[in-house]
């Protein structure tokens, strides 16, 4: 039995007063204590451990790094006598009262297997009534599908994990599931699962406290990149999932070693072995956007991380990334992540915190197809954004 209790800033400076507590080094020297911001975390039975975990210690490392209480949490379940279980067997016991996450500026709903049957009408309620009152609502793992099942997502963009989005997009078709490993959509925060809710609270973190400190942190969890939210999971080898995969994954191999002269869809359903309307068909089915979109995230992705890890002129990495004119980059750039090339560079280059190396597509096989000359009247059609 694991007790969980909420954490104050009266536990945290006790803590961090002990003889024998070993604390990394100091982040923050300021003498003025920040307002710590309060989590809930509501879980449900069979609840993803890993998913929880990795989000509280982020909050944890947080207080400890900088040594002072920047978070505190409670914790809190619907129904769980005794203590909420996880799927792993573990169960945490002394939760704090529902209507104790009133007072949270955020609370994260905590999924695991079978979350339907953990969905009960007494959450649903309650979920909608915390949505009626304007409070920051999340998810980690499958508590996506609690969300969902509220109708407390819809018309919202959210994460949840790669083997639930294809049932969950059929059930739910106002909500807008996506293959990243964690959204930030105005007031609704999800994860995917697994370690994702660790990069989510780094991302949070880094918003509330600065670069530093998030860096800080994953020094101490031995965390050599940092994700964000353009980053996507990595689907399953095809044997995991549905018919066609195998073509999908030849076409998004295809995109990420053509980024410099891209191909034209026909090109690559072509090589990957069919039609264009099935590879549109593909695109969606699993990545729920088109051939076309895909492939423009893939090359601003990789502008991204040229405007990160190199001093390359912006002239020179929109040429690199298959763009016809530095205007057309820019513009595809802002729509993208919210902000320009020149201010992505002026802010340190960082927003994404990529500590060392570049995403996996940039790794991808280079597979190069090589076709003849076109006439210039095709060249542009060589160009998908």
């Amino acid at each position: 039995m694991i007790e969980v209790v909420s954490v104050g800033a009266e536990e945290f400076e006790s803590h961090c007063s002990s003889t024998d507590t070993k604390v990394p080094a100091m982040v923050n020297t300021s003498s003025s204590v920040p307002t710590a911001r309060h989590f809930g975390f509501l879980l449900l039975e069979n609840y993803s451990m890993i998913a929880f975990a990795n989000a509280v210690e982020v909050l944890r490392m947080a207080n400890l790094t900088s040594r002072q209480p920047l978070y505190t949490w409670s914790v809190a379940c619907v129904g769980c006598d005794g203590g909420a279980p996880a799927s792993n067997g573990l169960v945490v016991s002394d939760m704090a009262p529902l209507e104790s996450l009133d007072a949270c500026d955020a609370v994260f709903v905590c999924g695991g297997v079978e979350v339907q049957k953990a969905i009960s009408d007494t959450l649903v309620q309650d979920l909608r009534r915390r949505a009626a009152r304007g409070q920051m609502l999340g998810a980690l793992c499958t508590g996506t599908h609690a969300l969902a099942a509220a109708g407390v997502l819809d018309g919202y963009r959210c994460a949840v994990h790669w083997e639930n989005l294809v049932a969950l997009r059929e059930s739910h078709p106002k909500v807008h599931f996506a293959l990243e490993v964690f959204v930030i959509d105005r007031e609704r925060i999800t994860a995917s699962g697994g370690i994702a809710p660790l990069h989510l609270m780094l991302h949070l973190v880094r918003a509330h406290h600065g670069k530093k400190l998030a860096m800080a942190i994953s020094e101490q969890f031995i965390v050599d990149r940092v994700r964000d939210q353009s980053d996507q999971q990595k689907l399953p080898q095809p044997e995991f999932v549905g018919p066609g995969y195998e073509h999908l994954v030849e076409a998004a191999e295809l995109m990420a070693a053509n980024i410099e002269e891209p191909l034209t869809l026909s090109e690559i359903a072509d090589a990957a072995g069919v039609s264009l309307r099935q590879l549109e068909r593909l695109f969606h089915r699993y990545y729920n956007v088109t051939p076309a979109q895909h492939y423009l995230a893939l090359r601003l992705r990789r502008a991204r991380e040229l405007l990160s890890h190199t001093s390359a002129p912006i002239m020179q990495i929109t040429v690199a990334c298959g763009f016809q004119t530095a205007s057309h980059f820019c513009k595809a750039y802002r729509a993208q992540f919210g902000h320009s090339p020149s201010e992505h560079r002026r802010q340190g280059g960082s927003q994404g915190l990529v500590h060392v190396g570049i995403v996996a597509e940039a790794a991808a096989p280079a597979r190069r197809l090589r076709r003849p000359p076109a006439s210039p009247a095709a060249g542009a059609a060589m160009y998908m954004s």
